[in-house]
């Protein structure tokens, strides 16, 4: 009898012995990992390719001269903790609308590997077929990796594709991977976050309402609108419009995919990737640093989802913000505890910025106020035929010309000579009359002005 009893003792210590240890293994939190791949670590990382080569000043990744399609499959990378949750960014640049790339990541299955599955593509969707977003262990979910189980070690695959040799090649420069436990957020204490209150810092930048931008996708564009804000903050040149419409995503029919919002950057010069956040502290430091966050909201705030550009704290610990939802939301505080909500419990997810290149603008502008009162974009299309757009944006009322001149200095024509309000303005101008080559367009503000060049190619 005691001897059953013994038996029965042990059977139930160590059955609660099997208990504590699964139930440790399952409580464990994994912690958040960053990966990113530049050119040269890159280089390095070629499983294998084809009709792909070094760019000829060793920065990037391009097809080879005499072919339209090409491809690299770097070899495995591996995490120092599993992980279940990732966030896929790149960096490259794309020169027309007939040739781009497009990335892919395949992740551990079964005795072998997944299918390729496309996480993104830059800049028009020019292939017959998006791709494959799903396996049995997993998908894409538009621009964020979901995994149905843990692991830690997944594939890059980049195919480059142009519709035409005349088409200059497209490059790719940097590849990011920010993996993370799904447990890291479902955890947050938004309570103890509210409580961190960094030392005072702000970031300025040329505000805008992404409503005023245009009527029509005005209610979509939070998520360039707040990058194009970022840009500012950097004094790069930049027309909120012509970014959005840019990043717009013809497949996925969204202006908001992350990565795509983070290349779009990258053809202004940043560097840039999709990553995560779980303290303000974690943020000062970046933005001491120089970088810039673009922040993904959530409930309570933006239950159907909103992006706002961090610019700092108050001296007592309040966050601001400038939020382009708000014609008012230059240097914005939110309730903290409802923003720290929003934020955190949403994931911390962000697009974080630096301006590596030490660029001040598109255009070289050596009069900072000049920038500041008002800005001249590049036209598009560029080239154009027979007809483009050239846009403009007034800080304060003034009086102003815009006059095209051909590239011995006469005058064409005048397409603007009025008094106007401060705004974003778009004017048309029809090149059918004129010979191909290149023009020159001028802004007059006042007694400053800002000169800009534009291709006609019929």
């Amino acid at each position: 009898m005691r001897y059953l009893e013994r038996l029965s003792m042990n059977v139930n210590l160590l059955i609660s012995l099997l208990f504590f240890i699964c139930s440790v293994l399952f409580a464990q939190v994994y912690p958040d990992q960053f990966y990113e791949l530049r050119i040269d670590s890159l280089k390095n990382k070629i499983e294998t390719s084809s009709g792909v080569k070094l760019s000829n000043d060793g920065k990037s990744f391009v097809l080879e001269d005499n072919v339209l399609d090409g491809f690299i499959i770097f070899k495995e990378q591996t995490s120092q903790f599993p992980f279940n949750q990732g966030l896929p960014s790149y960096n490259g640049k794309v020169y027309d609308n007939q040739s781009g790339f497009k990335v892919q990541m395949r992740f551990p299955y079964g005795s072998g590997w997944s299918d390729w599955l496309t996480v993104g593509y830059w800049q028009t969707n020019i292939w017959n077929n998006y791709g494959l977003t799903a396996f049995n262990g997993g998908y894409i979910d538009v621009d964020y990796v979901k995994l149905t189980s843990y692991t830690s070690k997944w594939q890059f695959k980049v195919i480059l594709t142009r519709n035409s040799l005349s088409s200059k090649s497209p490059s790719i420069h940097k590849i990011s991977f920010f993996v993370n436990d799904s447990k890291t957020t479902s955890n947050v204490n938004v309570a103890q976050i509210v409580n961190d209150n960094p030392k005072e810092i702000f970031i300025p930048t040329s505000f805008i309402y992404q409503y005023g931008v245009d009527p029509v996708i005005g209610k979509d564009i939070c998520s360039p609108t707040t990058v194009s804000m970022i840009l500012r903050s950097y004094n790069i040149q930049v027309d909120p419009y012509q970014f959005a419409v840019t990043t717009y995503d013809s497949y996925h029919k969204m202006f908001g995919v992350w990565p795509r919002v983070v290349q779009n950057a990258a053809e202004y010069g940043l560097d840039g990737a999709v990553t995560r956040y779980r303290t303000w502290s974690e943020t000062r430091k970046v933005l001491e640093a120089k970088g810039r966050i673009a922040m993904s909201l959530g409930s309570p705030l933006y239950p159907n989802g909103h992006l706002v550009m961090l610019a700092g704290f108050t001296n007592d610990g309040k966050v601001i913000v400038h939020d382009p939802a708000k014609s008012n939301g230059n240097s914005y505080i939110h309730d903290k505890t409802n923003l720290t909500q929003s934020w955190f419990a949403k994931g911390g997810i962000s697009y974080t910025f630096y301006n590596p290149n030490n660029i001040t603008s598109v255009e070289n502008i050596s009069d900072k106020n000049i920038f500041n009162s008002f800005e001249l974009y590049q036209n598009y299309p560029n080239p154009f035929n027979p007809s483009t757009t050239i846009s403009y944006f007034l800080t304060s009322p003034n009086s102003v010309q815009l006059k095209i001149y051909d590239v011995l200095g006469n005058e064409i024509t005048t397409l603007v000579h009025e008094f106007q309000e401060a705004g974003n303005y778009k004017i048309n101008f029809d090149g059918s009359n004129l010979s191909n080559g290149v023009y020159i367009y001028r802004l007059i503000v006042g007694n400053n002005s800002l000169v800009k060049k534009m291709i006609l190619m019929k």
